[in-house]
């Protein structure tokens, strides 16, 4: 019996292309920042949301013993949610700086955001076009990054920080 030539190249290229698609199905294609802890952060630049003179940089980061970066918009229900701990943080905790990123939003909302809700954060960046979140690993909001002061990532947070968060970022600060 004879097995043509053509035979055993469709049979080799059917076999080529179950492997490929059986590999195909098995790669986790989700993004995840949980590789993000432990790294030092990204240089970058941060300007002041109502002063462009103003800017808060990587070197900030190692005035303050601990930074939390906190991406929230005025459109973004659950930052509104997360709010009160901010608050609770900004009062609570001298050794924290929150440093607030304002994503994609106009500028006079974020201004009543923070006079409706109060302002936990000691310096309030803007980023309109989603540069520096992208930069810093964030991919939707809120999320908050706690970095120490060498600059290495602690703990990152998707988002809105709640009751256990909030106590988890006392416990990693004191």
């Amino acid at each position: 019996m004879k097995i043509s030539i053509s035979k055993i190249i469709i049979c080799s290229f059917v076999f080529f292309f179950l492997f490929v698609f059986w590999k195909g199905l098995k790669i986790n294609n989700n993004y995840d920042t949980k590789s993000l802890i432990g790294n030092r952060i990204s240089n970058f630049q941060l300007f002041q949301i109502n002063n462009e003179d103003q800017y808060f940089s990587e070197e900030n980061l190692k005035k303050n013993k601990y930074t939390l970066i906190n991406f929230f918009a005025s459109w973004c229900a659950p930052c509104r949610v997360e709010h009160k701990y901010l608050l609770n943080l900004s009062n609570d905790n001298s050794e924290i700086k929150i440093i607030g990123i304002n994503f994609k939003d106009k500028k006079i909302n974020a201004a009543n955001f923070l006079k409706e809700l109060g302002n936990p954060y000691d310096f309030v960046g803007k980023d309109t076009d989603g540069k520096i979140s992208i930069l810093l690993g964030s991919y939707g909001i809120p999320e908050s990054i706690l970095v120490n002061n060498e600059s290495i990532i602690i703990k990152k947070i998707i988002g809105p920080i709640d009751q256990i968060q909030y106590d988890e970022i006392l416990k990693l600060t004191q």
